[in-house]
């Protein structure tokens, strides 16, 4: 038997005193009772096991933080930059500058700082619409007539004027690639409420993507069941969703059983694996959207007047009509997130007007103004407005200022433009801050009279029923938000 040491009696380790030990004692309770209120007021984020250690399925309704107003969002992103000008913010000052060069500010475009410029006088004419009195553009005849229905918000922020950084950050708050969306957040925090469609849904314009692409609706760090499923308003809705060759229905169920044994059997030895875990889900979720995803986005089913009404007689207007008239059947199915874009692929072809803004804005607005109306009519019959968000906006704005030497084209705005909301509790028929007498920057305090992005997400996520600071997700050491580490408020004066 080893002697016992002087050395190895003053390692406390080893030999702990009564006194040590009741000390030690006493912190760990402490703790645990710090931490079990903590938890209590919501501080630590939700793990995805369930009581027995198991796992559960990652797209499961969750309850919200607190009731929410809006059970779901359609985001209607007008990609490449809508000019504020032309649109949502009037400026009778400028139509008395057209064509005049001003120096004495400073602009900031995607070619960099330049002192003024030729003034670019808005193209169009206001009228004060609805009871409200709120100015919306001769461009958008149809939306002027839910007028009362809108929030706009004229003194929206963003932190690039270059598309690719600027479109990340519209849609996942930070302007690198890598984080999760917007509607992957929505996804991660409520859950879907139809198993059978994904909770997160995109519809491209048909000329082709956004620049970046897919990071524009991607789960980020987060498992990839939270990303977005494109789908198409013709032809097969979701790409490679149908059977393999001639296998039958029961051989697919089959070999899918016995797929989720083996990854199951996996699982139990590895709790905590969320990928594993997303990746048994979304077997599952294809396997039910192959009978479900096809009667959701039928058309046929829809009357007449409600076709015509969306603008599906008009070749202008169908296809973004058709686009708006699916995302109205999803909603109507429980799908949480639906996002469509106007513009793709690349000039003209966006709202990007660099050259021409009556030749660029008549083409895009004229169409999607009677499909978006459509849409915000529909909802409101229906009485799915009250709970279905309505978002309208691009990743910025433009500016004052002509790009070139000739023509009516201006160039990127991010210090001041306009977006708005409507439904799912959102006060309709108001406008909230404003932008300089000429549409460059936005006036007032950051937060309260001026916004940036992450308010209008902070501001989305209330709505749902979702504290903004609270939603959580840890990753890389740090419970991550899309409202940044310093969080964010939401916009109080539309909710």
């Amino acid at each position: 038997m080893k002697k016992k040491t002087t050395e190895d009696s003053a390692h406390p380790a080893i030999s702990p005193s009564r006194r040590e030990f009741i000390n030690q004692i006493g912190a760990g309770f402490t703790s645990l009772a710090l931490t079990g209120l903590l938890s209590a007021d919501g501080f630590f984020p939700a793990a995805n096991a369930s009581p027995g250690g198991g796992s559960v399925d990652p797209l499961a309704p969750k309850p919200p933080h607190f009731p929410g107003k809006a059970k779901s969002c359609i985001f209607l992103f007008m990609y490449g930059g809508p000019s504020q000008m032309e649109t949502f913010d009037y400026k009778p000052k400028l139509y008395g500058l057209d064509g005049k060069t001003i120096r004495g500010f400073k602009t900031h475009g995607r070619g960099g700082h330049r002192d003024g410029g030729r003034i670019v006088g808005p193209k169009w004419k206001f009228k004060q619409c609805g009871q409200s009195g709120q100015w919306v553009s001769d461009l958008f005849p149809h939306v002027a007539t839910c007028a009362d229905d809108l929030a706009i918000i004229k003194s929206m922020t963003a932190v690039s004027p270059i598309h690719g950084s600027a479109l990340l950050q519209m849609n996942s708050g930070e302007i690198i690639s890598g984080s999760p969306s917007l509607g992957s957040w929505v996804n991660y925090g409520l859950g879907s409420v139809n198993q059978n469609l994904p909770g997160f849904v995109v519809m491209l314009d048909p000329r082709g993507g956004p620049i970046s692409g897919a990071k524009n609706w991607s789960s980020g760090y987060m498992p990839g069941v939270y990303q977005a499923t494109t789908m198409r308003p013709k032809g097969d809705p979701i790409l490679n969703l149908g059977r393999f060759g001639k296998q039958t229905q029961a051989q697919q169920r089959k070999m899918l059983d016995t797929l989720k044994q083996y990854n199951s059997n996996h699982l139990s030895g590895h709790r905590g694996d969320t990928d594993l875990a997303a990746r048994i889900s979304s077997y599952e979720l294809a396997y039910r959207m192959q009978s479900h995803a096809p009667e959701a986005l039928d058309l046929s089913r829809e009357s007449d007047e409600t076709k015509a009404m969306y603008g599906l007689t008009d070749p202008r207007t169908e296809e973004f009509g058709r686009r708006c008239l699916m995302a109205r059947r999803l909603v109507e199915r429980g799908v949480r997130f639906i996002q469509l874009y106007s513009g793709g692929g690349h000039d003209d072809d966006t709202w990007d007007a660099h050259v021409d803004m009556v030749a660029n804005h008549t083409k895009h607005c004229g169409a999607t103004d009677k499909p978006i109306a459509g849409l915000l009519k529909d909802l409101k019959r229906r009485g799915l407005l009250d709970e279905t968000i309505v978002a309208w906006g691009g990743e910025f704005g433009r500016q004052p200022t002509a790009e070139y030497e000739a023509g009516s084209g201006r160039d990127h705005n991010a210090k001041g433009f306009s977006m708005w909301l409507a439904g799912g509790g959102i006060k309709g028929g108001v406008s909230v801050g404003e932008t300089d007498e000429i549409g460059l920057r936005a006036q007032g305090t950051l937060g309260e009279d001026k916004f940036q992005v992450k308010h209008l997400h902070a501001t989305i996520l209330h709505q749902m029923g979702l504290n903004p600071n609270h939603l959580t997700y840890f990753y890389g050491g740090l419970d991550r938000k899309i409202v940044g580490v310093e969080g964010s408020g939401i916009i109080k004066q539309i909710v």
